[in-house]
């Protein structure tokens, strides 16, 4: 479990091979062993292969990255960054053979509550492609223009879309995340107190 979490970090390109249903259907599986509130398990799953249907998702993110989400990254991120994910936003995305849209079901839970279910669900979900040699990225930006995600999809009203989640075979290799020591993150017993 080590090396898969440690493999775990976000592709932004794809190859076109496609992705076996019996290990989509795994994914999923896995996704839903996630802790939920009150055992609610308030997610549904939308699996989208049609490319023009990814294609019209993707768009989506495209015409955000354009209205906005690109400056708002301005002094956040490195140019490398930044680059690369344009570059994951405008092709490489849409470049999986699979997208799946984790949407919160407000049948099931409040959706101002929703929060501590669906993300452990998507985490679990892209660990599980993961594990599967399967690259992935936790994507929110399409769903901002939650009206036309909900009409690409045709979701009803009560299934709120907080997540687009591209999953393929990598187009190229990343290694391990890059992440800051444990010591600048914990402490112990108070803040300020090393860890």
């Amino acid at each position: 479990m080590q090396s898969v979490l440690r493999r775990q970090r976000a592709h932004r390109s794809f190859t076109d091979e496609p992705v076996d249903d019996d290990i989509i259907n795994d994914i999923l599986e896995l996704a839903t062993r996630a802790p939920s509130a009150q055992n609610t398990q308030p997610w549904d799953f939308v699996v989208v292969q049609d490319p023009a249907r990814r294609a019209a998702i993707w768009e989506l993110a495209s015409r955000l990255w354009d209205m906005g989400a690109k400056n708002a990254t301005d002094g956040k991120v490195d140019d490398k960054m930044r680059d690369d994910v344009e570059q994951g936003v405008r092709s490489g995305f849409a470049g999986a053979p699979v997208s799946i849209v984790v949407c919160a079901n407000q049948d099931r839970w409040d959706l101002n509550l929703m929060d501590s279910s669906i993300w452990p669900a998507t985490q679990n979900l892209m660990t599980a492609a993961t594990a599967h040699g399967l690259g992935s990225a936790l994507t929110t930006i399409g769903t901002i223009l939650v009206d036309d995600l909900r009409a690409i999809l045709k979701l009803p009203a009560t299934l709120t879309p907080l997540a687009v989640i591209p999953i393929g075979h990598p187009a190229k290799a990343l290694g391990s995340s890059r992440r800051e020591p444990v010591s600048e993150h914990a402490h112990r017993e108070e803040f300020g107190r090393e860890w």
